[in-house]
């Protein structure tokens, strides 16, 4: 593999420090097992609990210096001056050793190690899930990764699972659905292999299958392990176009993308889409077309909170923001929701340039990611919105979603009426969709919620025409209340966005 010829080059090439920030310790020992195969260098891991140990030899706990051999307690100040005495150049494993970097003894031998002062030239490699290196030694230090495992890695792993399951019951085979079980190991992708293993086990061990109804379950366990820190805020319930009454045109724009967002084949070659804003009055369905895009993609949707990723210590908001897009990427396929964009991208406060470089990166971001994260966006406030994220080619449409038509509302009713029991037909849903001429979708459900009270504090089973109408009559929609503020975003639209109905 070419990792295991980079991490023999960076051995040969006598790297000072190298650091590896990784979970899985026994992959990594490995990895420096083949390399030193090549290399034919001492191999050395330190624990705190075991001391020294060479793995090349079977040798625990011993340094050879000739003829003699020194033992090495556990000690880290102990091992580090064995390394910086042994004349014969070797590569040493130290797994969990950053907390003793904050010792001005240990920080002292290890910077005399590194740069070769009367030392050997040692390859010093620290181990650990999350390393944070001092800034004496960040400068002389090299980050290697191992990649993870590939799909054919992934499927491997998977039959191993179903013949372990079918071993240890008894010879139950595993019921798998072929269909069902590439996606798992195409969603599996961006995994460690134990993390991977971990979630197939559960699977087939839920129900003894692996099928399409596990896919939800997998997404949740991969955003959990993925998105540790919260960056990202996994939404369990989508949506289905169906849910939506109107958008017609936006609707059928997803759909007509579905297939080239997903890989699959088609007629021609196309490029896949990377995104689209959605502008609009509050309360128009905003929210609910990004979770139905999730759904009509039929893959997970993702929201990112820009405003909780702002940290007061200077470029963590970045880092955070750098992260959390990462961890999209490594959810593929996916929808990634922003919401209200506008609040957190605004340029026009005084935030020493956070916003700005927040801005920069996700411009960039946008251009130039490769996996399939779909970006939908959402704004109220065009006017807070900086011009380059408008700009063409930042998002393949720009949508605006109006208030309903008179159509719209009439199915928005009967969506609200069927999701609460009630038969639709039982209602003229053409007369209140007339009355409620200016509102919007959550205003028409707030109608719909009041009425249930109306009816309920009369002991009665469903909201009658008359109390609908009624609480129509008595509420005030926002196209009202914000009536030139709403002008002025549909005037501003009319020539520069695409109507989403």
């Amino acid at each position: 593999m070419a990792e295991n010829q980079d991490l023999v080059t960076l051995i040969r090439a006598h790297t000072p420090l190298i650091v590896v920030e990784s979970a899985e310790e026994t992959r990594v020992v490995e990895g420096f097992r083949h390399a030193i195969a090549q290399v034919l260098r001492p191999l050395y891991r330190w624990t705190i609990t075991n001391g020294l140990e060479r793995l090349d030899m079977n040798i625990e706990g011993l340094i050879d210096h000739g003829e003699d051999a020194v033992e090495i307690a556990p000690d880290s100040t102990h091992t580090l001056l064995a390394i910086q005495r042994d004349p014969t150049p070797g590569v040493y494993l130290l797994l969990d050793f950053q907390g003793y970097l904050r010792y001005p003894m240990t920080l002292r031998l290890l910077r005399e190690i590194v740069l070769r002062h009367d030392c050997a030239e040692h390859t010093i490699v620290l181990v650990g899930a999350s390393i944070e290196l001092p800034e004496e030694l960040a400068a002389v230090a090299t980050r290697f990764r191992f990649a993870l495992p590939d799909r054919e890695a992934l499927a491997a792993m998977v039959r191993e699972e179903a013949f372990r399951y079918s071993r240890g019951h008894h010879g139950r085979r595993v019921e798998v659905d072929a269909e069902a079980a590439r996606a798992v190991v195409r969603n599996l992708h961006g995994l460690s292999m134990e993390d991977a293993r971990r979630i197939v086990r559960k699977l087939i061990h839920d129900d003894g299958a692996l099928t399409a109804a596990d896919l939800p379950e997998l997404a949740r366990a991969k955003h959990a392990m993925l998105d540790r820190e919260g960056l990202l805020h996994f939404e369990y319930e989508t949506a289905q176009f169906s849910d939506i009454g109107g958008l017609a045109r936006m609707k059928q724009w997803v759909s007509q993308r579905r297939a080239a967002f997903l890989g699959e084949k088609t007629p021609i070659r196309l490029d896949p889409p990377k995104g689209m804003l959605l502008l609009g009055v509050q309360g128009s369905g905003k929210s609910l077309a990004a979770k139905a895009t999730a759904g009509g993609f039929g893959v997970p949707l993702v929201r990112l909170d820009l405003g909780t990723l702002y940290n007061k210590y200077h470029g963590e908001t970045e880092r955070n923001l750098r992260d959390a897009l990462k961890n999209a990427e490594l959810l593929a396929p996916c929808v990634l929701w922003i919401d209200e964009i506008e609040k957190a991208l605004s340029t026009t406060g005084s935030d020493d340039g956070v916003s700005r470089r927040v801005l920069g990166y996700l411009l960039t971001w946008m251009a130039e990611r490769k996996a399939p994260v779909f970006l939908v966006a959402t704004a109220n406030d065009v006017q807070q919105l900086p011009a380059e994220l408008l700009r063409k080619g930042r998002f393949d449409e720009i949508f605006f979603v109006d208030l309903p038509d008179a159509d719209a509302r009439a199915t928005i009713f009967g969506l609200h009426l069927e999701r609460r029991g009630f038969a639709p037909g039982d209602h003229d849903l053409t007369e209140l969709a007339g009355a409620s001429e200016g509102f919007s979708g959550a205003e028409i459900e707030q109608v719909v919620v009041a009425a249930l009270y109306a009816a309920a504090s009369g002991g009665q089973r469903e909201p009658s025409q008359e109390q609908l109408l009624a609480e129509i009559a008595s509420t005030r929609p926002l196209s009202v209340l914000m009536a030139e503020k709403v002008q002025a975003l549909r005037e501003w639209a009319r020539s520069r966005t695409v109507p989403a109905d």
